[in-house]
């Protein structure tokens, strides 16, 4: 019997109940958009992470977007974004007019690399682009390293949009992300450990006036009446029935996220001989949106897909090709010294099942087909 990737099944059965109730209380009320449960979930997701808002929209890369169109980034300017990652972080820039400048990242935690970032900004200014924002992405769950990266921020004049679609929840010393930037984002696509059932997205900001713009953009730009519009927006909301599920996900959120912390550690157990394994830096918690591991060669790879398949257990690779070698954004520019970290990891890593409800005896059956 085929594996799930993620068992979005086990885990729909244990709040189903809950669920039922919710959907028909929205139907008896009929407020699909703007619903009493987009505000509560707003409300309890800024608790979560330790900020004063929270702007729910349709999707993780409307966040992103939204955020660029806050900071009034525009033609000329330049946004600094991980090479290795999905094409959501990367395809904002143009679609507000901006171009992107690819950075590499480390070969161990996944997350961009600090001194390949400062190349960037320095090639971006040589090439006569003004470095207007960078966009560290949390990879597979695990925070990047703000600590480094932040700093460079500011005394680049950059603002900086934490990506955490896959990262949302994780902690970093001390801090929750989507605390730790001038805005953070996440997505709520279902595939995510805090997925709804379609797409869905969130903002985070502590600047009341960037929250204020753009829950503004976030709505066809309006202003103070529905068809006065101050600017122009996007029509980006999550409707009701999707908050509603992430009301009853967020009862088990962190439940959740102690079961991906086990589950990888027993991963790492069984598989730490033989592949090289997640790094966890000291004082950083990853939410483990994917577990992903390196193998030696391309070849070992396929050889893993295979014995895998084989005993139909589903693997992904993430990503195959990294961004500056795909044919869309192959004619922007990158870190002048390359992304030899993003080429190689692209050729050589491999994700298997994670989810809260694997047992012990399904770890098990994957460890020993991937070992082989």
């Amino acid at each position: 019997m085929q594996l799930p990737f993620i068992d979005l099944a086990a885990q729909q059965a244990r709040i189903r109940s809950a669920l039922d109730q919710s959907f028909a209380k929205i139907l008896d009320e009929g407020k699909y958009i703007g619903g009493p449960e987009v505000i509560e979930l707003e409300k309890q997701l800024a608790e979560f992470c330790g900020v004063k808002h929270c702007l729910s929209c349709a999707n993780g890369t409307d966040a992103i977007q939204l955020a660029l169109m806050a900071f009034g980034v525009k033609a000329g300017d330049a946004v600094f974004v991980p090479a290795f990652t999905f094409a959501a972080t990367a395809e904002v820039a143009p679609l507000v007019g901006a171009t992107p400048v690819f950075v590499d990242v480390f070969s161990d935690t996944f997350n961009m690399d600090p001194e390949s970032l400062k190349r960037a900004i320095a090639h971006a200014r040589e090439l006569g682009l003004n470095p207007a924002c960078v966009i560290p992405v949390d990879l597979f769950g695990l925070p990047a390293d703000y600590d480094a990266l932040l700093p460079i921020a500011r005394e680049n004049g950059l603002k900086v949009i934490g990506d955490s679609a896959q990262g949302w929840g994780g902690v970093y010393k001390g801090r929750v992300t989507g605390s730790l930037c001038d805005v953070s984002t996440t997505s709520f696509f279902p595939a995510k450990p805090l997925g709804c059932y379609g797409d869905g997205g969130a903002i985070f900001t502590d600047d009341d006036e960037l929250a204020r713009v753009i829950d503004s953009l976030r709505v066809h730009g309006q202003g103070t009446h529905k068809y006065i519009n101050e600017r122009v927006g996007l029509n980006s909301r999550l409707d009701t029935l999707q908050a509603a599920v992430l009301l009853q996900k967020m009862t088990i959120y962190r439940d959740e996220l102690e079961e991906r912390n086990k589950i990888a550690q027993r991963y790492n157990q069984g598989l730490g001989a033989h592949f090289t394994v997640p790094l966890v830096p000291e004082g950083l918690t990853s939410i483990w949106a994917q577990y992903t591991i390196i193998t030696k060669s391309s070849a070992e790879r396929d050889a893993v897909q295979a014995r895998a398949a084989e005993a139909k257990i589903p693997t992904a690779i993430y990503y195959p090709i990294p961004l500056h070698q795909q044919l869309a954004y192959k004619d922007y520019p990158c870190d002048p010294a390359g992304l030899p970290v993003s080429e190689d990891l692209s050729g050589r890593v491999i994700s298997l099942p994670m989810h809260p409800y694997l047992s012990a005896q399904v770890q098990d059956r994957i460890i020993e087909a991937v070992i082989g």
